[in-house]
């Protein structure tokens, strides 16, 4: 796919690996939608991006589909239409045992990872059809297929993702949509309270995700990788 007169949106691209892959994608021509929680990040981060080509944004709560519908319009509105979707805005709780954690907390998790996802998806998928064809990007993670301890709601989640996926790739591909997911392991940003730094140069960098992104979408339309790992090549040894 050539990224010229497309259109992309990237859910949660205000910071972390979603602004590095909305930054790919306008440094390579596409038209780029951003979405996330808080105003005051979603300006800041289209300013910086506005440098790298034609980017635009809105608020949004992907956990509420009104108000994923909405932004999918008002970028139907700024660009005239959808053809890339990154769903990329997501959150956990770690260190917490299924004990420890509340109902509010396990639901919050599932409502942004998946339910935010489908809801993209649902709405999006009508626009990508009017224009002949689209691709979706998931961002999940290995621990989508690695359960660990104090970690079920996000596992949980992920895993549920990698179903998704797998589910949805099979749906759509006869309409010229395809449907990719990627799993990341450890990346250096301040995801569910880490901290970005140096001492973690090890770990992968957003900008390596953002690559991966880029590589998906220039595939000849006749190949599909539809599940895409990457890990850090040397992490600390135990």
């Amino acid at each position: 796919m050539t990224l010229e007169n497309k259109v992309a949106v990237v859910t949660g691209g205000t910071k972390g690996i979603g602004f590095s892959i909305a930054e790919a994608l306008a440094k390579n021509n596409a038209s780029v939608f951003i979405c996330g929680r808080d105003e005051q990040d979603l300006n800041a981060a289209i300013g910086r991006l506005s440098s790298t080509g034609r980017v635009a944004g809105a608020v949004c709560d992907v956990r509420d589909e009104a108000q994923v519908k909405a932004m999918l319009a008002e970028c139907g509105k700024t660009f005239g239409g959808v053809d890339i979707l990154v769903n990329n805005a997501g959150m956990g709780y770690f260190g917490k045992t299924v004990e420890e954690m509340s109902g509010e907390e396990f639901r919050e998790i599932l409502a942004t990872n998946l339910f935010g996802v489908f809801y993209a998806c649902h709405h999006a998928l009508p626009l990508m059809k009017k224009r002949g064809g689209g691709y979706i990007i998931n961002i999940s993670s290995l621990a989508g297929q690695n359960p660990h301890p104090r970690m079920a709601a996000y596992n949980a989640s992920k895993f549920g993702l990698n179903g998704f996926s797998e589910a949805l790739m099979q749906e759509v591909r006869h309409d010229n949509i395809k449907v990719s997911y990627i799993c990341p392991g450890s990346v250096n940003t301040d995801f569910g309270g880490d901290t970005a730094s140096d001492e973690k140069a090890w770990q992968l960098q957003p900008a390596d995700i953002a690559e991966v992104v880029i590589d998906l979408l220039s595939f000849d339309k006749r190949a599909l990788p539809s599940k895409i790992e990457i890990r850090p090549s040397s992490p600390p040894a135990k």
